[in-house]
C-alpha cells in the first residue's frame, strides 16, 4: 500500500488554499483554542504578524476573509479594533442558501428531510411551549382561517403557514435541529414565491394545512408527544403530495407557455 501521504493515481487532487486562506484557518483555530467569545477583542495587527510569522499583507487579507465569513468584525475610532463576532442565524442561512442556489432543489428534496425532522421536533416540544408561543401559533393560523380570494392573498397565506413552522423551529432545545428546520422552511418559502407554487389556488392544500396546524396546537398544549409526532408526520406527507402537484402544474404551465 502507498503511504498515507501519497496520492493515488486516479484520486483527484484537493484544491490548495491560498496563503491568506490558510492563515485565516489558523487564526480561526487559535480563536477556538484560546476560548475567545463573541465581543472579545483580538490582538493588534503587529501582534498577529508576530504570532503567525506572516507579512502584513497576508494577515490583512486573512482578516478580510474572516470578516467576509462573519467571524470577526472591525470597528474604527476610539475603542476600535477587531472583535470576535457571532454569525447570526440570518447570515448563516443566507450563506448556506447561496450554496444551494444553483442546485435546482425540488419539493421532494426538501420534504425528504422535513418528513424526518419535523415530527421529532413536534414531539420534543409537546408540553413545553409557553402560553405566549401557543397564542402566537394561533394568531398565525388566523391569517389563513379563510380561503384566499386573490392570488396575492394565496401567496401570503402560503408564506404565513410556513412561518408557523419557523416559529416552532425557534423553540427547539437542539440548536442544530432548529436551524436545519428553519433553513428548510425559509428555502421552501422562497421556492414557493419564486416559482409561483401558490398558483393556481389549491383549496385542499389550504384546508388540510390549517386543520393540521390547529390539531397540532392542541397536542402541543396538552403535552401529547405521540399525537404531535403523528399529526406532523401526516401533515408533512400530505403537504408534500399537494405541493408536488403544484410544482408539476407550474412546470406544465412553463412548457405550454
Amino acid at each position: 500500500m502507498p503511504p498515507a501521504t501519497t496520492r493515488l493515481k486516479d484520486e483527484p487532487e484537493r484544491p490548495r488554499l491560498s496563503r491568506p486562506a490558510r492563515v485565516a484557518e489558523e487564526i480561526k483555530d487559535w480563536i477556538v483554542q484560546e476560548h475567545f467569545s463573541a465581543g472579545d477583542r483580538l490582538p493588534s495587527e503587529p501582534d498577529l504578524i508576530e504570532r503567525f510569522g506572516m507579512a502584513k499583507g497576508t494577515i490583512r487579507e486573512a482578516m478580510r476573509i474572516l470578516e467576509a465569513q462573519g467571524l470577526v468584525k472591525s470597528r474604527t475610532g476610539p475603542g476600535g479594533g477587531t472583535f470576535v463576532h457571532e454569525v447570526s442565524k440570518e447570515r448563516a442561512r443566507a450563506l448556506l442558501g447561496n450554496y444551494f442556489y444553483f442546485k435546482d432543489l425540488t419539493i421532494k428534496d426538501i420534504y425528504q428531510l422535513r418528513r424526518v425532522l419535523e415530527p421529532e421536533l413536534a414531539a420534543s416540544l409537546a408540553g413545553t411551549l409557553s402560553d405566549d408561543v401557543l397564542e402566537q401559533l394561533r394568531e398565525i393560523v388566523g391569517e389563513y382561517s379563510e380561503p384566499a380570494s386573490t392570488i396575492d392573498e394565496e401567496r401570503e397565506q402560503h408564506v404565513a403557514s410556513l412561518r408557523f413552522h419557523a416559529l416552532l423551529a425557534e423553540q427547539a432545545d437542539n440548536a442544530l435541529l432548529g436551524f436545519l428546520i428553519d433553513f428548510m422552511v425559509n428555502m421552501l418559502s422562497d421556492l414557493t414565491v419564486y416559482r409561483k407554487l401558490y398558483e393556481p389556488p389549491n383549496v385542499e392544500l389550504w384546508q388540510r394545512g390549517a386543520a393540521f396546524h390547529l390539531e397540532l396546537i392542541d397536542a402541543l398544549r396538552l403535552g401529547d408527544a405521540d399525537t404531535a409526532r403523528l399529526v406532523m408526520r401526516d401533515h408533512m406527507e400530505t403537504a408534500q403530495k399537494l405541493m408536488e402537484g403544484q410544482e408539476a402544474e407550474m412546470q406544465r404551465r412553463f412548457i405550454t407557455e
